[in-house]
């Protein structure tokens, strides 16, 4: 099987990719994240994934285009719905790319996250699979989260505090009443 798999961030993306390794699964990594805020942010992230495809050899293709202006328009007035549209947004961009490529299926490091909501995920996952004609592969990652964490540190890969958007920035900073305030918005 040849899987493509959305890449997220280095640090949720070691367990999963050693996981599909380990069973004897072709993987391709795929970057692309318009929904990382500042920039700063973006290049950091980037630059740790550069970092982990260089020490483990992977291929990795990059959809390098910080379109924080397409993804902000599509979130516009979305509230607690906008983490259903980033999704969307990426799985849909990762299922069509493997239907591109010609490979069998794809995947998510979202679904290593513990943070992200790993029932939306598979549910959008498999709308994009049927739209595209792929398969998407849900596999529980979430299981290697710990295991990935501490080799993310000894590996000296850069570790965000926050999921990526500048909602979520917002929310790590902001009092509990603020992020509730913001939910309903």
């Amino acid at each position: 099987m040849k899987l493509l798999m959305h890449i997220c961030c280095s640090n949720c993306s070691i367990y999963p990719l050693q996981s599909l390794l380990l069973k004897g699964i072709d993987v391709r990594g795929f970057w692309f994240n318009p929904n990382i805020h500042p920039y700063t942010e973006y290049a950091a992230r980037l630059g740790s994934l550069v970092t982990l495809e260089k020490l483990w050899d992977i291929d990795i293709a990059y959809e390098d285009d910080y379109a924080l202006d397409a993804f902000l328009t599509s979130i516009a007035g979305k509230g607690s719905e906008r983490c259903a549209v980033c999704y969307s947004m990426r799985l849909d961009r990762t299922a069509r790319e493997a239907k591109r490529m010609r490979l069998d299926g794809f995947t998510t490091s979202l679904l290593a996250s513990p943070y992200q909501q790993f029932d939306i995920i598979e549910i959008i996952g498999r709308k994009a699979a049927k739209r595209h004609g792929v398969a998407f592969h849900a596999a529980d990652f979430r299981t290697g989260w710990k295991t990935a964490q501490r080799l993310a540190r000894e590996l000296e890969l850069y570790r965000q505090q926050y999921c990526g958007c500048i909602y979520s920035e917002m929310e790590r900073y902001a009092p509990r009443e603020k992020r509730r305030e913001h939910d309903h918005l």
